[in-house]
């Protein structure tokens, strides 16, 4: 992918600056045009310093074009008698006639020459210092004049890209962000938090660096370039084109290296993303690391990463460093090539090398000086690119990286024609569910679940319970559609969900997970967040009915209380309870409660059933647990077992007893824990 392929697609986002955008090109392009007019003070500084002040100069040049001109006309007239002598053959009279018109062409550049410089004698010599120090003089503060413009014009042109910079990286950080809150759980969870934090910061920060040095050295340098081998084919084009030669050669080698940069770039990015996985499992765990002492584990996992990526860096700078040489060996090359003819014609006194014309006059020192200089003015940018290529590669992988994260489709469709989903009152109706999670790498895994159906009531209490992993979290999490059903279909009131929108579908769902996130703020705004339109009386309520107002007194500040980041100021039962308050606050009509209350104690978890039992009367709700403990068989009206991803029994707690050993068997174990 080349550089504008790559930076072509977040042209979207480019576009709406785009006046800014074409500001900072004229910038650009004035820059390369004071960069060759400074380049161009080496002419008539070096003629000054050789021939004296401009005005002798210019009758030196009159001069000497005026006896070229009686020489050329002297062959033409020798040519004229020759045709005129009837003694050449058809063929010696065509060659003749073409040297004729070539001495006639010579002539008319001639002429113009010389009304050039008869005008310039006339209107702009005048006003220009006679004496030879002060002609120079003058050159250098034009020289100074041009350059402070120029400065000018950088500033403005690397304003106007910073800003173009920083608003599209901020619209694509917030496009990221869109895209994450729109994405499905199940995606979200294979491209795991560090991976996506990688991108949102150190893949972000690569584009955004890729972009300050395309809008800025990799606008104005390739056209100073530009402006120096015009004026160079405006002083000789037959040599400049000479110079050309490699062009071939330097875009071979840079498309190679940007090949091997691109890829090398993104294996660079993969091992950061590994770098931030090591991190962030680290300091999640860090209590778990302290407990069992593997801080030295943990310290010989940071380094191998790191020496990783120290390797995968490495190449990115072998390559990069042997681009900028090659480059420079290129341009010594075409300046060769062609300075070095030039100096043949200058000490020759000719025009021509074995035959082939090359220059239409002999050149003088300026010129080969002009011509000089402006090669170098023309390979130095070319030079300059090439310092900063592989950071350009580099963030062309950067906007591929980016680009995939928001092209990337959620795995949850909704349909282009939704239907109305009432507020629950009849039945929910699992219909031969199959559902297996998806894998990174798209290889399949085997079903977490199997034929699974199954009717409930509305305003009925499930609890659905069985081993670590036989389904009964996943059954559950298919309700607010965190995953879609392979096969099957879940129903509400004779409703397919996949026919709902999301939104609405969850709005009616009150969920309570056993990893319990709280965010940073107060416990009553933790609460709220559940329904941002309720009222500080139905905060209270759903606080009452969770036992939150059991602990609010003993905090100094009760509901206003800041929780810390992660709830990490509370305990794990009285953050369980404030989740419970911010799903109750929502009244909904389904309530998920997975392990909602296994951090919490016996008597507070009777209180909490008790209110639930009041509660629930208005709701469907589904209880997700290892065992039904006693304080729950008031509440239930229906226990489903799971086991290896399929429900093998469904019905009252006395009658699984006695017919589902399993169920049996997970009751017994819960009993015994209570009971120690």
């Amino acid at each position: 992918m080349s550089v504008i392929e790559g930076f072509f697609k977040v042209w979207p986002y480019l576009r709406r600056y785009r006046a800014r955008i074409f500001l900072s090109f004229f910038f650009a392009f004035m820059i390369g045009v004071f960069w060759g007019a400074n380049l161009s003070v080496v002419y008539p500084v070096t003629t000054v310093l050789m021939d004296g002040n401009l005005q002798d100069y210019v009758d030196n040049q009159l001069v000497e074009i005026q006896q070229s001109n009686k020489a050329t006309l002297s062959l033409i007239e020798e040519i004229d008698q020759e045709l005129e002598s009837g003694e050449l053959s058809e063929n010696q009279s065509l060659s003749r006639l073409e040297t004729r018109a070539e001495h006639q062409e010579r002539i008319s550049k001639a002429t113009r020459s010389i009304l050039w410089l008869n005008w310039s004698k006339a209107h702009v010599l005048p006003w220009l210092p006679s004496d030879q120090f002060n002609t120079v003089a003058l050159l250098f503060g034009l020289l100074i004049l041009a350059t402070v413009l120029k400065g000018f014009c950088i500033f403005g042109q690397s304003v106007l890209v910073g800003s173009v910079v920083e608003l599209t990286t901020i619209d694509i950080r917030k496009a990221m962000f869109r895209k994450c809150l729109k994405q499905d759980y199940q995606t979200l969870n294979l491209e795991g938090t560090p991976a996506l934090m990688s991108r949102f910061t150190f893949d972000l920060n690569e584009l955004s660096h890729g972009l300050s040095l395309v809008g800025g050295r990799m606008a104005r340098e390739p056209l100073k370039a530009v402006v120096c081998l015009f004026l160079a084919f405006m002083v000789n084009w037959r040599l400049t084109l000479m110079s050309l030669l490699f062009v071939p050669i330097a875009g071979f080698m840079f498309v190679r290296f940007g090949k091997l940069l691109k890829k090398a770039s993104h294996r660079m990015m993969e091992s950061m993303s590994r770098i931030y996985q090591v991190l962030e499992e680290t300091l999640s765990a860090m209590r778990v690391v302290i407990a069992f002492g593997n801080q030295r584990q943990h310290r010989r996992q940071f380094h191998k990463e790191n020496r990783v990526y120290y390797s995968k860096a490495m190449k990115i700078h072998m390559i990069d460093s042997i681009t900028n040489p090659s480059v420079e060996l290129m341009g010594i090359c075409a300046i060769f090539v062609t300075v070095l003819p030039c100096m043949y014609l200058l000490l020759r006194k000719s025009t021509s090398i074995w035959g082939v014309q090359l220059a239409d006059v002999p050149p003088d020192i300026p010129t080969l000086m002009l011509l000089y200089t402006f090669l170098v003015g023309a390979v130095d940018p070319v030079r300059k690119i090439t310092t900063v290529y592989s950071k350009i590669k580099r963030s062309v992988a950067a906007a591929d990286r980016l680009t995939q994260m928001l092209e990337s489709e959620s795995r949850i469709k909704e349909k282009e024609n939704p239907r109305v989903l009432p507020r629950h009152s009849k039945q929910i109706a699992f219909e031969n569910i199959y559902f297996a999670y998806a894998s990174k790498n798209g290889s399949p895994r085997p079903d977490a679940l199997r034929n699974v159906s199954l009717q409930v009531e509305a305003g009925e209490c499930v609890v659905v319970v069985g081993e670590n992993g036989s389904g009964k979290s996943t059954l559950i999490n298919l309700l607010p559609r965190y995953y879609d059903a392979d096969h099957g279909q879940i129903l509400i009131d004779g409703i397919d969900i996949k026919d709902v929108p999301s939104k609405e579908l969850r709005s009616q769902l009150g969920v309570v997970t056993q990893d319990t996130f709280l965010f940073n703020t107060s416990i009553y705004e933790n609460i709220r967040y559940g329904n941002p339109q309720a009222s500080r009386a139905e905060v209270e309520e759903a606080a009452r009915i969770s036992g939150v107002t059991q602990f609010l007194e003993q905090l100094p500040d009760g509901f206003e209380t800041n929780v810390g980041e992660k709830g990490t100021g509370l305990s794990g039962g009285q953050r369980q309870r404030v989740a419970l308050a911010r799903a109750l606050v929502r009244k909904p009509s389904i309530l998920i409660l997975d392990e909602a209350t296994s951090a919490i104690d016996s008597q507070s978890e009777f209180e909490i059933q008790s209110g639930l039992k009041t509660y629930g009367k208005d709701c469907t709700t589904f209880i997700v647990t290892h065992a039904v403990n006693r304080t729950l068989l008031d509440v239930v009206t229906k226990i489903v077992v799971m086991h290896e991803g399929q429900m093998i029994a469904c019905g009252k707690h006395e009658q699984l007893l006695e017919t589902c050993p399993i169920y049996h068997n997970l009751f017994q174990a819960q009993v015994k824990q209570r009971a120690a």
